[in-house]
């Protein structure tokens, strides 16, 4: 592209959607958009003036508005919440996004776009300073005003929220409202990746002094017409919604059916229209279901084998690396997820995630080394137990076929499969070799600072590396993309080589959905297109 050739702000949309889709980096967008000088004379934050040329736009409506549409999730509970804050299910989680609106919001990348906030603005990632939209009103029809985003904010650091992110929240050491559509936040210390906290379902933005949530206000797409914790919810089309054209939908009925066969029936039979959390197993009754398609969406889920490196014999270097060739990444795949997954590289950073290391060697199968390391480290024909649990998606398959590989490398694995009831309280990281199950995360940073950090309260492998640490409060610091991916990349390098997590594949999630619901993508957060399906897809009858 000519770069001193003026575009249009549709034009600069269309093109910016187009190079997001395709994987670009930030900076390389906006370079090839002629615009990164006005991004460098920023303060470069992720979401700069320059950066909302695009993201700030109104996506044109494409859709067919009208139809009423039956929703079945996985899970529902007496605990069923319209508080973002207290979100703990893809069923709530998915109902939060229908009625609320977040600062930022996601796009099938995980890349946060501008939402009720027009601007993002920061100083050393550590003083930023949001601007409102000022279009925007809340269903009972009060508008959106800097106070709705502080007391928003605010709450999560309250100990009696009992937030499920207050741990996020806490580095927010002020919130302040500094005009009426401004924001100023102030965090304890520098976090570039503040945008993409503020795109997740629990900082959703709610009216300045709600209490009762049993009436979902907020500013999203639909309002509540009903809702009944553990029963179902029923959504309405908001007429004043502040997006043009949308939604499409005129309702939507959300509830549970928790056994996988029954959602599938009741999908094939056409008494509801989406279902998440498909088995691979049943994607061929689907597929030859006349009416109906499955959408397989690759996501950061993934099962992990947990060697302690705090205790023999995951302390001995080369056992930890003997066991990460021993699994047979490719069997998994295929064999135990009947390729609904991609193969993984020991690390949480899925290949469709921003930062992926892409120069990082994959590590393949291979047992002849690995009973060379096991004869190194004086572990030839050992019997070494690992736990196991339908707790943890696909684990104890994965147990069998370890112990498979194992016995090709002379060692004996004894798989001991433990009730899913208690699992994570009482066998998940406490034994020298066991199974986790991670769901996706929204960034790096979480992830690594979750479960990979030294001091995390859930570091699985008991991983302790300075040089770790140390890039992760870096990154954190940095407002350039391309040193922020740097830093990342080598993280995930320290890692591959060091830590004692094997990660085989990142599994897809697959959705069930009748064909005349269009616009159903995919989205790596979760199913429901990132539980945020509500808003884009219509019903083509």
């Amino acid at each position: 592209m000519d770069d001193k050739k003026l575009i249009t702000g549709q034009e600069c949309m269309e093109q910016y959607e187009q190079m997001t889709q395709s994987g670009w980096t930030r900076r390389r967008i906006l370079k090839t958009l002629g615009v990164a000088g006005v991004f460098a004379a920023t303060s470069g934050s992720l979401l700069s003036p320059a950066r909302a040329l695009a993201a700030g736009a109104s996506e044109p409506a494409v859709g067919k508005p009208g139809g009423k549409i039956r929703v079945a999730s996985l899970s529902s509970s007496t605990a069923d919440t319209l508080d973002p804050a207290k979100g703990a299910l893809s069923t709530d989680y998915t109902r939060q996004y229908m009625v609320y609106n977040g600062l930022t919001k996601f796009d099938e990348h995980l890349v946060p776009h501008l939402e009720l906030a027009e601007s993002i603005e920061d100083k050393g990632a550590t003083t930023w300073t949001i601007t409102l939209r000022k279009d925007v009103t809340f269903h009972n029809g009060q508008p959106l005003t800097a106070k709705d985003v502080v007391f928003s904010l605010n709450r999560h650091k309250d100990p009696a929220v009992a937030s499920k992110v207050m741990g996020l929240a806490k580095q927010m050491t002020s919130i302040t409202a500094t005009g009426k559509h401004e924001v100023t936040i102030v965090l304890d210390g520098p976090n570039a990746e503040l945008p993409s906290i503020f795109a997740i379902s629990h900082m959703l933005i709610v009216p300045d002094g709600t209490t009762d949530f049993s009436k979902g206000i907020g500013t999203g797409p639909f309002k509540v017409k009903n809702f009944v914790p553990g029963m179902s919810t029923v959504v309405v089309k908001n007429e004043s919604y502040w997006k043009p054209g949308l939604p499409y939908l005129d309702e939507i009925e959300l509830f549970a059916i928790p056994d996988e066969p029954s959602r599938v029936n009741a999908l094939l039979a056409g008494e509801v229209h989406v279902i998440n959390e498909v088995n691979p197993r049943s994607t061929k009754r689907i597929e030859q279901s006349q009416g109906h398609h499955y959408v397989n969406a690759p996501s950061g889920n993934y099962t992990n084998l947990i060697i302690r490196q705090d205790i023999m014999p995951g302390k001995n270097a080369e056992f930890t690396e003997a066991m990460k060739l021993l699994l047979d990444r490719e069997q998994v795949k295929k064999s135990i997820f009947q390729d609904f997954a991609v193969v993984g590289n020991d690390t949480p950073i899925a290949p469709s995630a921003r930062y992926f290391n892409q120069e990082l060697p994959q590590t393949t199968f291979d047992p002849d080394k690995a009973k060379s390391l096991l004869q190194k480290a004086g572990l030839a024909n050992a019997k070494i137990p690992v736990v196991a649990s339908s707790a943890a998606t696909g684990s104890v398959d994965m147990a069998v076929l370890l112990q498979q590989s194992a016995a090709k490398a002379g060692l004996k694995i004894d798989v001991q499969v433990k009730p899913a009831d208690g699992y994570w309280s009482n066998h998940w990281a406490k034994h020298p070799l066991s199974f986790g199950n991670i769901n996706p995360r929204p960034n790096a940073d979480i992830i690594f600072s979750q479960f990979f950090a030294t001091h995390a309260s859930w570091n699985e492998s008991h991983w302790g590396n300075s040089q770790f640490d140390k890039l992760l409060v870096d990154a954190r610091k940095e407002t350039d993309d391309g040193k922020r991916n740097a830093m990342y990349c080598e993280m995930q390098t320290l890692v591959h080589d060091h830590c004692g997590i094997g990660i085989p594949v990142f599994i897809s999630n697959i959705d069930g959905v009748d064909s005349r619901i269009k616009g159903y993508g995919t989205n790596p957060l979760g199913g429901f297109m990132g539980y945020m399906f509500a808003e884009k897809v219509w019903m083509d009858a």
